[in-house]
């Protein structure tokens, strides 16, 4: 058997040119905006947005190749706004040489700070360097609107099955180590479900099999594939189906009220090396949407822990996140709020557009005013307790209940008040 190469297979097989690049076809394919693009030599600084190991490295690599750029790169979890300079430094001095401006790729842009993305905008906007950016998370949120105004974003899908095979096919019988090793794909399922999409995760299951079995025919079955993912937790995938799995068990466990395992799926994403953002952003909507009104301060405390894992990062966020996690498990629990907008907005595709009652119109013109606008309008603040009855919904609508209570502290004093201010409209 031939010796495990040093160089992992996802490395050796990364395609260097558009011909063997596996998918995005809607960009890349015959006549697609970034064929186009690249073949016209006409390269506008832009941004690659999609899920991990579909791409985004190896296309900027290739673009520079065929485009015979001098190609920069720089990873936003290990660099600085020093090191950004240092590069914009070196893309100047090529300017003497009378050569195409160079690409400058940032992995991961989505990580660097506002004063890291601000280094950049001058040589961007001078063309001293064309920005290639990638990243997994949404770059209206995570990219200053300076940088992104003057970038184009073009958006990578994850690999279907059928890609997917087809680049399984090209490692085992392509590959030098693989196909030395006898691979038979007896069944497909798993290792199509636990890739999901990720070409990267592809390989390095296929790899990891072949490195963990020394049988002269390696029968890639169901179970071998799901085995070997469960005694490598370090496989671990931020964009797969054990990451949704995980950051199911960890949500619904804080919903079910325990923090014991709480903090236990908490550890295997930080284990896993998940994105801190994307835990945080989990417990603001859980927040909302399963404790709201039995303990409002418990959104309060969901958003400043986002805020402050944003600020702080790892290790350190491992802390407020656990802290939050705990105070969100041991907080009372009502979906009330998220079951009222639920039932408003499907009343809302029955019902159309109903029409505003005129008591509560904004009358801004004379005419308005003489059609009965905010006629009969009886301003709060007048009366006692800031209250008086009317009517506010849709006649149609009158009397209808979108908000209902749950029976906690919080709510029950909420229910009783209603029922003292409304009476029989809010039957509780």
């Amino acid at each position: 058997m031939d010796s495990l190469p040093n160089m992992p297979l996802a490395e050796r097989l990364r395609p260097t040119s558009l011909d063997n690049y596996f998918g995005q076809a809607h960009l890349v394919g015959k006549n697609a905006i970034m064929r186009q693009m690249i073949e016209s030599g006409n390269l506008p600084s832009f941004i690659l947005w999609g899920p991990p190991g579909v791409g985004k490295t190896t296309l900027a690599k290739i673009i520079a190749k065929q485009l015979d750029r001098p190609f920069f790169t720089l990873s936003a979890v290990s660099s600085g706004v020093k090191d950004v300079r240092e590069s914009i430094e070196k893309a100047k001095k090529l300017q003497f040489f009378n050569k195409p401006n160079p690409i400058l790729f940032i992995d991961e842009i989505h990580r660097f700070s506002k004063s890291q993305q601000d280094s950049l905008l001058g040589a961007v906007e001078q063309g001293i360097v064309t920005l290639i950016g990638a990243t997994t998370e949404n770059p209206s949120f995570e990219v200053i609107s300076p940088l992104l105004s003057r970038c184009q974003v073009y958006i990578l899908k994850a690999l279907s099955d059928e890609e997917l095979l087809q680049l399984l096919d090209k490692a085992i019988n392509e590959d030098y180590y693989l196909k030395s090793r006898n691979i038979v794909l007896k069944e497909k399922e798993a290792i199509l479900r636990l890739a999901g999409g990720d070409a990267r995760k592809l390989l390095n299951i296929i790899e990891l099999l072949a490195a963990s079995d020394n049988s002269a025919k390696i029968l890639i079955t169901n179970d071998k594939v799901l085995d070997l993912v469960q005694q490598n937790i370090a496989m671990y995938d931020k964009n797969g189906e054990l990451h949704y799995d995980i950051i199911s068990a960890f949500i619904k466990s804080i919903r079910g009220s325990d923090p014991n395992a709480a903090v236990y799926w908490l550890a295997r994403m930080v284990e896993g090396g998940e994105d801190l953002k994307f835990i945080a952003r989990r417990l603001v909507i859980l927040a909302a949407e399963d404790i709201g009104l039995a303990n409002p301060n418990a959104l309060l405390l969901a958003t400043s822990c986002f805020q402050a894992v944003s600020l702080i990062g790892w290790p350190e966020s491992r802390i407020i996140l656990s802290e939050a996690a705990i105070y969100l498990a041991t907080s009372p629990k009502s979906n009330s709020a998220y079951m009222a907008i639920k039932d408003a907005q499907k009343t809302v595709q029955k019902t159309g557009n109903l029409s505003v009652p005129l008591q509560i119109r904004n009358a801004v013109t004379n005419l308005m005013k003489n059609e009965g606008y905010g006629k009969d309008y009886k301003y709060a603040h007048k009366f006692e307790n800031s209250f008086t009855e009317m009517e506010f919904l849709p006649d149609e609508l009158s009397g209808r209940q979108f908000y209902k209570p749950k029976d906690n502290l919080k709510e029950s004093e909420l229910a009783n008040k209603l029922r003292k201010m409304w009476k029989e409209k809010y039957k509780y």
